[in-house]
């Protein structure tokens, strides 16, 4: 009964003559047919067949984009990920070398004796002792049958894998530009807070000499001087807080443009950068955009092929093994007609028993591939989440940095009434120092408000998947001006 059924399979995948296991099919997601939008954004088309290349030229930075021709030339990290996608492309050439014949040639030349007193194969005939020599030389051939499908699955299954490490790749380049972006742009907002400082100290000096004048001429006391230069000790505190940040984002550039930290530094620089207007397209744009949703789904289409190579193990394999070649005790005679020798053959491996094995490395597979499919959903979800996070967080950005430089305007004034009220004897030297102090907040966070403004930018230009068209042109805007 037992051969019956081996038999009935053998016939059946004979006739099928395909690969065994599920054929892949991409999961549906259900996404949302547009983002949640408030003024003054609008939706917009992006370019997706174009390059998703160099999206840090949108911010119109020179030194900004010698960083990252730095980093794309010398990091570590896309050294890695190379790396990793050339191992991926040798092994689907090691997969598909399986589709063809493996060839072999052998050769062979000796001398040997022969045991007189081996056991006889003729008893009518008696052994004998000879020294003789031995000549040979053959060529083999392999062949397996892929009748279940288990070299095209395990081909499926390298191919998905290297198009998922070129996925990876083009991940680790958008993740390392987005790194030097974020620590560059940082390191500038951390420059303009210490110019503020800077300004906001040269403010207070002059005050300070202002009211230690009018206290030797005895027309204050000696408390608007000790406020004063409290107040001056303080922000004077705030400047190498600053400095220690900005070295650390200096060395973090330096790693990323894989440059050792000491002998890396870069200039203070206070010019304005502004983000660019980013189109955002509609939310099923994401899934053809981003390296990582794309990883995730070559993933699953691996996990999948895993499962028909799991699969095929339950069918017997057929390997055919021919060979053709000549031997001979005499080198002379080695390529005469009586030389010649060759086999054909075929060889059969079915599996009978197992203690579930075969059965156990399927469900493995079916296991590993319903992970793939909630990683690919996840990673999916994930990208909706950081879409609506940056559309979100440049919308309130925006507003907030109008009101900052309005609160900017507004604290300058209240300071010029302050020292003047101050000067003419209408008000105590605390209303002096209390403007001086608001106008140092509302300052500095008009600086940090620029700054969220561009790695907010950043953030939303990565979670679209990076550029969306060729650098020299804009296209469509998804904000308006």
């Amino acid at each position: 009964m037992r051969l019956r059924v081996i038999a009935a399979a053998i016939a059946a995948v004979l006739a099928a003559g395909c690969a065994v296991g599920p054929d892949y099919k991409t999961p549906e997601t259900p996404l949302p047919v547009s983002w949640t939008l408030e003024a003054p954004w609008r939706q917009a088309t992006p370019n997706d067949v174009a390059d998703k290349g160099p999206w840090w030229k949108r911010f119109s930075d020179a030194q900004l984009d010698a960083l990252q021709d730095k980093a794309l030339a010398g990091s570590p990290t896309l050294t890695i990920a190379n790396a990793r996608l050339a191992q991926a492309r040798a092994n689907l050439d090691v997969s598909s070398a399986s589709r063809f014949p493996q060839l072999g040639l052998g050769a062979r030349a000796s001398r040997l004796k022969i045991s007189a007193n081996r056991p006889l194969t003729n008893y009518a005939t008696t052994n004998a002792s000879t020294v003789q020599n031995d000549f040979a030389l053959s060529l083999n051939a392999s062949y397996e049958l892929d009748l279940a499908g288990r070299v095209q699955r395990t081909v499926e299954g390298a191919t998905a894998s290297a198009e998922q490490s070129a996925a990876d790749l083009a991940n680790t380049r958008l993740v390392l530009t987005a790194d030097v972006a974020n620590n560059y742009f940082n390191l500038r907002s951390t420059d303009i807070e210490l110019d503020v400082i800077s300004r906001s100290i040269g403010l207070q000096r002059r005050a300070l000499e202002l009211v230690t004048a009018r206290h030797d001429l005895g027309a204050v006391s000696g408390l608007d001087v000790a406020q004063q230069q409290a107040l001056l000790e303080t922000t004077l505190t705030q400047v190498d807080v600053l400095k220690k940040q900005r070295a650390q984002y200096e060395h973090a550039l330096a790693t990323l443009t894989g440059t050792p930290a000491p002998s890396f530094a870069l200039p203070v620089d206070l010019r304005e950068i502004r983000p660019p207007a980013v189109p955002l397209g509609v939310p099923s744009e994401i899934l053809q955009r981003r390296p990582d949703v794309a990883s995730a789904e070559r993933s699953m289409a691996a996990a999948n092929a895993q499962i028909g190579v799991a699969t095929a193990a339950f069918y017997p394999s057929f390997i055919i093994s021919p060979t053709v070649g000549v031997d001979s005790r005499l080198i002379e005679s080695l390529f005469n007609g009586p030389s010649l020798l060759w086999s054909v053959g075929v060889s059969a491996t079915q599996v009978l028993f197992d203690g579930g094995r075969v059965r156990a490395n399927v469900d493995f597979a079916r296991a590993g591939y319903d992970a793939t499919v909630g990683n690919y959903r996840r990673t999916v979800l994930t990208a909706m989440q950081e879409v609506e996070d940056g559309i979100t967080g440049l919308s309130a950005l925006d507003s907030a940095t109008t009101q900052a430089q309005a609160a900017v305007a507004a604290a300058r004034r209240v300071l010029d009434m302050a020292t003047s009220r101050y000067e003419g004897g209408a008000s105590t030297y605390l209303d002096v120092i209390t403007s001086q102090q608001s106008l140092l907040t509302v300052e500095r966070q008009a600086a940090q408000l620029q700054g969220q403004r561009l790695l907010t930018a950043v953030f939303l230009v990565k979670a679209l998947g990076g550029d969306w068209e060729g650098p020299g042109t804009l296209g469509p805007l998804a904000k308006k001006e």
